[in-house]
């Protein structure tokens, strides 16, 4: 019993926090103060640290791009509030020389009035075989009529019939029964198309149709995917072609009209987006300070792998851009073309972003860190503001006597 004693005694030597008796114990307004500011700093600070645990935590990472093959997956959302559909053309071409006119991949159109407003519910397909009458004008029956005047003009059509394509035709045989059918063989052959000139086109009022769009915007969306090598894709008035290895647009179809090309970039991004990504052209509203102008944008995609905290991966750009944009002459002058450009090329470097959960033992010392900091400090704090009470009574007291 003895040598018990004698051990729990020589224990209580170790004791770093020895008590004081109950009787001993002051308590102070001032000391109820601190009490209450440190534990609601206390409350704070750990609300803090623990949301900074639940967060995932991202590592990135530099290194040398070694992938091959892929594509690239271009999202874009972009409206133009005083150019119709009817006169846009999307093409895309890359540095290995392939070249995508009138891009035939998930691209979609949707006319709008001047205020902004769909004309209607119905979305079209943007492709090289979409015609002026299925995105903006009156459709035609099956003899290459307007329905309006589809009473009037049945009789003096032959459903059978085989029109000129003018010479443009890929052979003899070649008919062309609608203003668009021989616009687009003009295009194939890299003709100049003058509608003024061509019966389909008068009958059908061709001119007409253009001054009624010259009231309309456009609302393009979806998907361009091209190879993974530098390259541009444009958004510019006119249908286009090449000619004599030369890519062009024909505007002379168009009539004389300027262009409006304020543009609205609601979206535009090369990839799916991950979390934390930033597209600098997101949400971007550029107003045409004049007619016939060329907007430029230069990108910098640098290729980007994010995996996530389950181990999927995700294959993805982010990019940074520069903006120019100057006053073109109309046609395919020496000043250049109005429209919409975007030249990218790609970096050779490649970020990887890898998702980690954070350290339960770094979450622990901190809470410690802050429950023993600021207990300390409050007691620093409550224990001077205690002597110095005391100090100005004494003073008081002196005074007094």
């Amino acid at each position: 019993m003895k040598n018990r004693d004698l051990m729990i005694n020589r224990l209580r030597q170790f004791d770093a926090y020895p008590k004081t008796l109950e009787d001993f114990r002051v308590k102070t307004y001032g000391g109820a103060i601190v009490t209450l500011v440190s534990s609601v700093l206390m409350f704070v600070l750990f609300v803090s640290e623990l949301n900074y645990y639940l967060t995932k935590e991202v590592h990135p990472e530099l290194f040398v791009d070694t992938s091959r093959g892929h594509k690239l997956l271009i999202h874009v959302d972009i409206t133009f509030p005083r150019l119709a559909c009817s006169f846009v053309s999307t093409d895309a071409m890359d540095a290995s020389g392939e070249q995508q006119i009138d891009v035939e991949h998930n691209l979609f159109k949707r006319r709008l009035d001047l205020e902004e407003n769909p004309i209607t519910d119905e979305i079209e397909k943007h492709d090289e075989n979409t015609t002026s009458e299925e995105i903006g004008a009156t459709k035609t029956n099956d003899t290459g009529v307007s329905s309006s005047n589809v009473t009037t003009s049945k009789a003096l059509l032959d459903p059978n019939r085989c029109e000129s394509c003018y010479g443009a035709g890929e052979s003899m045989d070649s008919c062309c029964n609608t203003c668009e059918k021989v616009r687009e063989a003009y295009r194939k052959k890299g003709w100049a198309f003058k509608p003024a000139e061509v019966e389909q086109c008068q009958r059908e009022g061709w001119n007409e149709k253009l001054k009624k769009e010259m009231n309309e915007g456009c609302h393009l969306f979806g998907t361009i995917e091209v190879n993974k090598v530098a390259g541009n894709f444009h958004f510019a008035p006119g249908k286009s072609f090449n000619q004599h290895h030369v890519h062009v647009h024909d505007l002379q179809s168009l009539g004389s009209q300027k262009f409006n090309i304020t543009h609205k970039i609601k979206n535009l991004s090369f990839g799916e987006p991950y979390p934390g990504i930033v597209n600098p052209l997101d949400n971007t509203k550029v107003i045409a300070e004049s007619e016939q102008m060329m907007f430029q944008y230069f990108v910098k995609i640098v290729p980007t792998t994010y995996v996530k905290i389950d181990g999927s991966v995700l294959h993805t750009n982010q990019f940074s851009v520069t903006k120019h944009s100057k006053v073109v002459s109309s046609g395919m002058g020496d000043a250049g073309l109005p429209g919409v450009f975007i030249m990218y090329e790609l970096s050779p470097m490649m970020v990887k972003y890898t998702e980690k959960q954070r350290s339960f033992m770094h979450f622990l010392t901190g809470v410690c860190a802050i429950i023993g900091g600021i207990f300390t400090v409050a007691g620093l704090i409550d224990s001077m503001i205690y002597h110095s009470s005391k100090a100005i009574q004494k003073i008081e007291l002196g005074k007094a006597s």
